[in-house]
């Protein structure tokens, strides 16, 4: 977890640049960090704007509780079984490469333009992150580690308490953090079709009423989206992990 003081000194050296990059481009082109403030505390008042934050926050964390609950268990099932890996392994190989955000036409006609199909393109790009990190963290499960639990009598159920769950949990967490940074910009394409709220409908009605400082609150809401994520997380493994901070 990043310290405050740590947050504090790479804030206002964003901050700097931005400000620097502002007076070069003009405003017209950026707004500074005085006017984007202004107009972010304008905007904070109307219930609109919590409208679009509120959206996107759910939109997200559902992603996160479907993906959470289909890829972890089948990559859990995947890394512990040598046989199930030889089936799975191929088909993962074949379809993990590809650029999620290209199936976004598909999963619209499949799922439709609602928040069905906004949340199932959120959900496939979480999906194979936690797959492949899950799978593989399993699969690095020593066998004396499995050996040793056996002679002293555990059953599987003991095992994937006592040693699988444990080994695969930082994992998850490191690919949740890694994918957050994906998630929020695909949620930018997904909500910028067939909806009436969320950021990136808000920060494409901006652009197209040419207000640009309104554009610039829109992309600081969804970096700041992004990092109450990362850190949420990263929170969540200190406290559920505490045993791999030692």
């Amino acid at each position: 977890m990043t310290s405050g003081r740590g947050y504090l000194w790479g804030v206002l050296l964003l901050l700097a640049v931005w400000q620097a990059g502002a007076w070069w481009a003009g405003g017209a082109v950026l707004a500074g960090p005085a006017e984007v403030a202004g107009k972010l505390a304008s905007e904070a008042r109307t219930e609109r704007f919590w409208m679009h934050v509120g959206m996107s926050t759910l939109r997200v964390l559902a992603a996160l509780a479907v993906s959470f609950a289909a890829a972890v268990p089948l990559g859990l099932l995947i890394g512990s079984s040598r046989r199930v890996d030889r089936l799975a392994g191929p088909l993962i190989y074949l379809t993990y490469p590809v650029p999620k955000i290209v199936l976004l036409p598909l999963v619209l006609l499949v799922f439709g333009l609602g928040e069905i199909g906004k949340i199932a393109m959120l959900a496939i790009i979480l999906f194979f992150q936690l797959l492949i990190t899950t799978r593989d963290a399993a699969r690095g499960v020593s066998r004396s580690a499995r050996y040793s639990l056996y002679s002293l009598g555990g059953t599987r159920w003991d095992l994937f308490v006592h040693v699988i769950w444990p080994s695969v949990l930082p994992g998850i967490f490191t690919a949740l953090r890694i994918a957050t940074g994906t998630v929020v910009a695909v949620l930018f394409f997904v909500e910028s079709i067939g909806t009436r709220y969320g950021m990136g409908f808000y920060i494409l009605d901006s652009w197209g009423r040419a207000d640009i400082p309104q554009i610039y609150v829109g992309m600081v809401v969804l970096a700041l989206l992004g990092a109450i994520l990362y850190e949420t997380f990263d929170i969540m493994e200190r406290v559920f992990c505490r045993w791999s901070q030692l």
